[in-house]
């Protein structure tokens, strides 16, 4: 395959898994002060390492916990940060109605939500994800460990919510000194995940794709907002949280649309909009791609692909039980590798076909309720994937 390190599997899987019902009713007797943290740490541990060996009967090779220890899939980060504030009750002008799933949560008449709001210098308070990745280490096997994988939180997820009232005026100057200080919270954390040794990561960002969405654009241009130099902004924060990074720890990014307890999507629209700019200005080694439905457009945009990256094509639905067409799955790849193999850097389609794996478009469970899915369908989804990816690639 051409990534530089490490690259995905064939086939790959977005992270979160379907919890078991006993894990969210240990979870809610936490949060209703039933028990103990440490009581709810033994249901994870047993939640995970049935989740894990489900992982193995599937045939899937790249091992998470499902995200077992998080409400949401974006916890972890500035929950755990010097300078960022959890307020219960933000008023609603602080969200941008631009934002898609702040103006979908506000068609439903949410009067205020909780929110974590910069009001100091960030930096680092404790641990982002190491914690998760050690409690997965001590529950795999040795030989499993080099193809643990953490998913993590983007960068620039509460900024763009916020908008101007992302961070104090007298504490940061400009966007860019806001993202310098993120920045050196995220080196600090990849170092310390590749010292615990973890070597695959993958930051999941739904806000990259709303800068696909007609929607999106048309709100930002009526506020004023530069839509271009924002996106602009945000490249750079990445490249700055990945600067230092092992040259043996592989990174990827995803992109979806939306995946609300209820499977709910936020946005539609191709990726042609930023194309260009997320595969060749992002410093990262994989895209993990929505691609199940029309709302994510065409792979035309896959013609910008460098030689030197991967493309996880998400063509399996992990919002509804009813199972694929493999034989059309194949199809769909085998359009994707013709893209990429005729576009800006022309090469062979059998060397387009190496770029590829494939995957769900998403996690099964971004909300800890998870979608409209039982764990069967979770395995029944897996091993497609795995089937589908033996059929395709020799050293899937």
């Amino acid at each position: 395959m051409s990534s530089k390190v490490n690259p995905p599997f064939r086939a790959e899987h977005l992270g979160s898994l379907k919890r078991p019902q006993y894990l969210l009713e240990k979870r809610n007797a936490l949060d209703d002060k039933k028990c103990t943290q440490e009581e709810l740490a033994v249901v994870e541990d047993k939640a995970i390492s049935e989740i894990v060996q489900m992982q193995r009967e599937a045939g899937i090779k790249t091992i998470t916990d499902g995200e077992f220890r998080r409400h949401m899939f974006f916890d972890g980060v500035f929950d755990n940060m010097h300078g960022m504030t959890y307020i219960p009750d933000v008023p609603m002008h602080m969200f941008m109605d631009y934002v898609p799933d702040v103006s979908a949560f506000k068609k439903l008449s949410f009067k205020n939500a909780a929110s974590y709001i910069c009001t100091g210098k960030m930096s680092r308070a404790r641990p982002f994800y190491v914690p998760q990745f050690t409690a997965l280490k001590a529950l795999t096997d040795p030989t499993e460990h080099a193809r643990l994988k953490i998913t993590m939180c983007a960068p620039e997820w509460y900024h763009l919510r916020h908008g101007p009232h992302a961070y104090p005026k007298d504490v940061y100057a400009d966007d860019d000194a806001y993202f310098a200080d993120v920045a050196i919270a995220y080196q600090q954390e990849i170092q310390e995940l590749y010292a615990a040794g973890c070597r695959h990561i993958q930051i999941d960002d739904p806000l990259l794709a709303y800068f696909c969405a007609e929607s999106m654009i048309k709100g930002m241009e009526e506020e004023g907002v530069d839509h271009e130099a924002l996106l602009d902004t945000y490249i750079r924060a990445y490249n700055e949280c990945l600067k230092g990074r092992p040259a043996d720890m592989a990174v990827g990014l995803h992109l979806c649309r939306g995946n609300f307890k209820d499977g709910r999507h936020f946005s539609e629209g191709g990726y042609d909009r930023i194309a260009i700019k997320l595969f060749q200005q992002i410093n990262v080694d994989a895209y993990f791609l929505e691609y199940d439905t029309p709302r994510a457009g065409t792979f035309e945009p896959l013609k910008f692909l460098p030689k030197n990256k991967t493309v996880v094509l998400g063509l399996i639905s992990s919002k509804l039980s009813a199972l694929e067409d493999k034989e059309v799955l194949k199809q769909k790849v085998h359009d994707a590798a013709k893209v990429i193999a005729g576009g800006s850097e022309p090469r062979t389609f059998e060397e387009a076909l190496n770029q590829i794996c494939i995957s769900p478009q998403c996690g099964f469970a971004s909300h800890s309720e998870g979608n409209q899915v039982n764990e069967e369908d979770v395995k029944r989804k897996l091993t497609l994937v795995v089937e589908t990816a033996r059929e395709l690639w020799a050293d899937a």
